[in-house]
């Protein structure tokens, strides 16, 4: 879990936003099925809520983009022309789909939007007491494969190449959307601000006092402490994690991010924070590690040397960027 210190009690606020003539005004709102926190440095209410407003509406537009949901989206469309013909999209869409494309090509399956077709077999309500059997696990992913996602970006076209695949953007598509409306603020003049995605956050500038944002990482092991806490200036930090969804069985702790290619949760690691510039591209590594494993998480990791980590394993080890 990623909690934001602004390290201002309401008495501080007054007085800094009386000296450095702005505000910080935040608002909490269900975008994309998940809580959204939407906060900006203004010169005044008025201002920032119409600028919260802007971000909203934006954030609305890409999940009547991206959503598998609501049936008249593209990506539904998309769906249902599986086995059947192209569906032409916008290039937006295309280039989202490259980026989850690039990440599977780079974890060879580990990282597939096509999972959004998997058999729904796990429950993570405490309702499992034993192991789907082989066959259903094979089965469950049958129609999981990235290699059928056909892009043709000449002509625009998204096609899946086999009927009964889908695919959907619930791995990336809130970071994708926090950095969508994050541009537009910043295009819009605001100054500084925040998009909490449900955990995935993007930051610029700084708060009223002048200080960094303050991100904290928390420990899932201890729930009122603080495992780590970064200063955040115009960039972005993602978690992922099994310590909120999860499955136990015989004692072993099973993830609600599953391994495309084999139909089995992740196990190993409980959290992983990546941070660098780019919200989407950090939540492709983060959901990439917590599926690869600890030894070939850190190696893919280690790949992209502007983007920082954090892990913490089941056992309670815990890996960064600083000490792997």
């Amino acid at each position: 879990m990623i909690q934001i210190s602004k390290t201002l009690g309401i008495v501080g606020l007054l007085y800094s936003s009386f000296a450095f003539s702005q505000i910080e005004k935040s608002r909490l709102v269900t975008l994309m099925g998940s809580k959204f926190e939407i906060t900006v440095v203004e010169q005044d209410s008025t201002k920032a809520e119409h600028q919260i407003d802007q971000a909203i509406t934006e954030i609305d537009r890409i999940e009547n983009l991206i959503s598998e949901w609501r049936k008249e989206t593209p990506i539904s469309k998309v769906n249902q022309n599986a086995g059947i013909s192209p569906v032409k999209v916008d290039s937006e869409i295309i280039q989202l789909t490259e980026t989850a494309l690039y990440f599977s090509k780079l974890t060879r399956g580990a990282f597939d939007i096509s999972i959004v077709a998997m058999d729904i077999i796990w429950k993570f309500d405490d309702s499992m007491t034993e192991l789907p059997s082989p066959q259903a696990l094979r089965n469950s992913v049958r129609n999981v494969n990235y290699r059928d996602i056909i892009i043709d970006k000449q002509k625009s076209t998204l096609f899946l190449k086999n009927k009964g695949m889908k695919i959907g953007f619930g791995s990336i598509g809130k970071a994708y959307a926090a950095e969508k409306a994050k541009e537009i603020l910043i295009r819009n003049g605001v100054t500084a601000g925040i998009i909490n995605a449900a955990g995935d956050v993007a930051t610029w500038g700084k708060q009223p006092n002048g200080e960094p944002w303050r991100i904290g990482i928390q420990n899932p092991f201890q729930p009122d402490g603080i495992e780590a806490v970064l200063e955040m200036d115009n960039n972005a930090i993602v978690t992922s994690g099994s310590y909120e969804k999860f499955a136990e069985i015989n004692g072993k702790r099973y993830s609600h991010i599953i391994n495309p290619k084999t139909g089995i949760p992740s196990t190993g690691i409980i959290s992983v924070s990546v941070w660098g510039q780019d919200a989407t591209f950090a939540n492709g590594l983060s959901t990439s590690v917590m599926v690869l494993g600890l030894k070939k998480g850190i190696q893919l990791l280690q790949k992209f040397k502007k983007y920082q980590y954090l892990i913490i394993t089941d056992d309670g080890k815990i890996l960064s960027s600083n000490n792997p």
